[in-house]
């Protein structure tokens, strides 16, 4: 039996008046896109985001190689054909010579949000020093926020999920926690954002108080 929660996912096609999010994942790797072996990226992205943003959700996922032109073509594709609110890319962010996913994200880029990266960087230090190879990016074209993370599952949730103590307090926060209210400041009349909600118990997403709508 489907539960709730994930009906409120996977039914987003016949959602005529609840509001949706859309987001586009994509990961980038010339072995898995080719079929050298399965791609986790996507997967354990799509799962995370299920078990944490309660806003229903419609996911746009595309398996790609390490080509700057092709991962810009479909980042454009995401935002402007698409209509993706966020879009998540995962692998490619090093300084190998295949490694060229930052490159890409900022050549279609309208703004640079540097924060990000840099939370990124500081969490993941946290677990190994070589984190300060990692070249993730953020960025906003037209009205959506794209963001690089790593190419571990483990990673990405410790990227987006912060870090915790032993009780549960939040010892360094997540960037997830930031991306609802960045949303928000993108909203427009004439197109509207999606009011993103999360699951607290895993992310806690901060709003100020004038942003914050009844439940």
């Amino acid at each position: 039996m489907i539960s709730t929660l994930k009906q409120r996912h996977i039914n987003t096609d016949t959602l005529m008046i609840e509001q949706f999010i859309k987001i586009g994942l994509i990961s980038i790797s010339d072995r898995a896109s080719s079929g050298v072996y399965a791609d986790k990226g996507i997967p354990s992205l799509q799962e995370w985001l299920e078990k944490t943003v309660i806003t229903p959700i419609k996911f746009e996922t595309r398996l790609i190689a390490d080509e700057q032109d092709e991962i810009e073509e479909t980042l454009i594709d995401l935002v402007d054909y698409q209509s993706c609110h966020l879009i998540f890319t995962t692998g490619g962010t090093g300084p190998a010579l295949r490694d060229v996913t930052p490159e890409a994200t900022l050549k279609i880029a309208d703004k640079v949000m540097p924060g990000f990266g840099e939370q990124m960087r500081q969490i993941s230090l946290n677990f190994v020093p070589t984190a300060i190879l990692s070249r993730q990016v953020a960025v906003i074209r037209k009205q959506c926020l794209i963001v690089n993370l790593p190419g571990q599952p483990k990673a990405i949730a410790q990227t987006l999920e912060g870090l915790k103590s032993e009780a549960g307090e939040v010892k360094v926060h997540g960037i997830f926690a930031a991306i609802p209210y960045c949303l928000d400041l993108l909203d427009t009349d004439d197109s509207p954002m999606p009011y993103l909600e999360t699951n607290t118990s895993i992310v806690q997403a901060f709003r100020p108080k004038s942003a914050i709508k009844p439940s």
